[in-house]
């Protein structure tokens, strides 16, 4: 009878550890996944940024020492990603193959003008800082003007904005409600050993001394959530990056071992918190209110 009833206590304290175990990795899980989307939104979001070119325009009398310099010192600029010098021959060649015709042919000469496309750095690509590097380009003698789309810029820089901001609310929500859940996972478990806290402190067992196991027990059990949540989001990027090698999933690996490293401390730490408050709980409560 005895020996059934101690079989009975395990299983039910393994069931309960392994319902521990399996809400901590399935909310973890779900904050990996919501990282990984606020990290690539981001990414996402400086590739578009990155797409828009300010074309500087170079007037005929331009000498090619000045364009060379010029192309030099974009080339070099904080602000640059890439500058391509087109020459108008180069250009015209482009606009006949977009329009499906050589339009030369009709004109009887070419009206296109040597440039140089210059493709931003996503830091910089914001209606203000384009127009004082569009400013600072024109005013010199040899350029005839600089071309950008101004309403695709201000249009990408507040969608880009105003989709970060719900992005982070939507991230703040869930990580409370994560901390939430995991809580009441833990207090859970912890509440079906009240007795056995209010008994070891009745014969004098120290608050410390009772908490002890329960936060190691529990923070061992968050480590092993957090460790099963890190093993299923490994396997739904290997998914993933299979089916859409065009995401990069796996190009800025500091990124991930970043955010995977933010998983599993966060596993410990929520363990940890709710462990420590959910005992203290338990431990201030009167014998009489143990039961209610």
């Amino acid at each position: 009878m005895g020996k059934s009833f101690e079989q009975y206590q395990r299983r039910k304290l393994i069931s309960s550890y392994f319902s521990v175990v399996l809400s901590i990795g399935l909310v973890l899980f779900l904050l990996g996944v919501l990282g990984l989307l606020v990290l690539n939104t981001n990414k996402m979001a400086n590739h578009f940024k990155e797409q828009i070119t300010l074309s500087v325009f170079l007037k005929d009398n331009a000498k090619e020492v000045e364009i060379d310099q010029l192309q030099k010192s974009l080339a070099m600029a904080e602000y640059t990603k890439s500058a391509t010098y087109v020459t108008k021959e180069e250009a015209a060649e482009n606009h006949s193959e977009e329009i499906g015709e050589n339009f030369l042919d009709f004109l009887g000469y070419n009206p296109l003008k040597n440039s140089i496309d210059v493709n931003l750095n996503a830091d910089f690509v914001s209606p203000l800082q384009i127009e004082e590097i569009a400013a600072e380009l024109t005013a010199k003698n040899y350029v005839d003007e600089v071309s950008y789309d101004e309403p695709l810029v201000g249009l990408l820089s507040e969608n880009v904005k105003r989709v970060s901001f719900w992005i982070l609310v939507a991230s703040a929500i869930f990580t409370f409600i994560a901390v939430l859940l995991i809580n009441s996972s833990i207090r859970l478990s912890i509440y079906s050993k009240r007795f056995i806290i209010k008994t070891m402190q009745m014969v004098g067992a120290t608050k410390t001394f009772i908490r002890r196991p329960f936060i190691w027990t529990n923070i061992k059990l968050g480590m092993l959530g957090a460790l099963l949540a890190l093993m299923v989001l490994i396997i739904a990027l290997l998914y993933l990056d299979k089916n859409f090698p065009e995401l990069g999933l796996f190009r800025d690996s500091s990124m991930l071992i970043g955010l995977f490293g933010s998983v599993f401390v966060l596993g410990i730490f929520i363990s940890f918190i709710s462990t420590y408050f959910a005992t203290q709980r338990f431990l201030n409560l009167k014998t009489d209110e143990l039961y209610y």
